[in-house]
């Protein structure tokens, strides 16, 4: 054969046998077999935060800002004027962020300087309250009104026991009240 022709044939030779050759079997899909272990499960849901209770502000706020009232030339507290801010402690307790203002206020009778001093002992009673039951002093403030605010205009006992009081504002924005926890 001639030099030409030989590396002809040996191209054509292995073409020839490539073509022949049939095409590689595909894998088989595994089989699952007794032993095998199943697949991990999915991670368990993260439960959802518990929905917050909607709370009647309006209930809240009223029990925050229900005010004390006063003997005649007193400061110190009633039984009810206690249990009127025992209701304020666990309302203030649940909600961190709160801060209230005690205005001492007094009613028509005596010198300016003389029912200003008063009121003020009105409002600190109030705070000392407050604080001994647990809410912080920072968010309690104190101010006396004297007989400058009364609320009722009466010359009468019925007037000036209603003008000797605390009165009490929520001073921090509060876009929604907690509710203390239930016993």
């Amino acid at each position: 054969m001639s030099a030409r022709v030989v590396p002809f044939v040996i191209t054509a030779s292995l073409l020839a046998a490539c073509a022949h050759h049939a095409p590689p079997a595909t894998a088989p899909a595994p089989v699952q077999t007794a032993s095998a272990a199943p697949p991990p499960a999915p991670p368990a849901p993260t439960p959802a935060p518990a929905p917050v209770a909607r709370v009647d502000d309006s209930a809240i706020r009223s029990a925050l800002t229900q005010m004390t009232f006063f003997a005649f030339d007193k400061s110190e507290l009633s039984d009810q004027d206690q249990t009127t801010l025992a209701a304020k402690v666990p309302i203030l307790a649940a909600n961190p962020t709160v801060a209230i203002r005690v205005a001492g206020n007094c009613d028509d009778r005596g010198s300016d300087e003389y029912n200003l001093a008063l009121g003020q002992r009105r409002a600190e009673s109030a705070k000392r309250y407050l604080t001994e039951h647990g809410i912080a002093t920072t968010r309690v403030t104190t101010i006396s009104y004297g007989k400058e605010r009364p609320i009722s205009a009466g010359d009468n006992e019925a007037s000036w026991a209603q003008n000797r009081n605390d009165q009490f504002e929520v001073t921090s924005s509060v876009a929604v009240f907690q509710a203390p926890p239930s016993n």
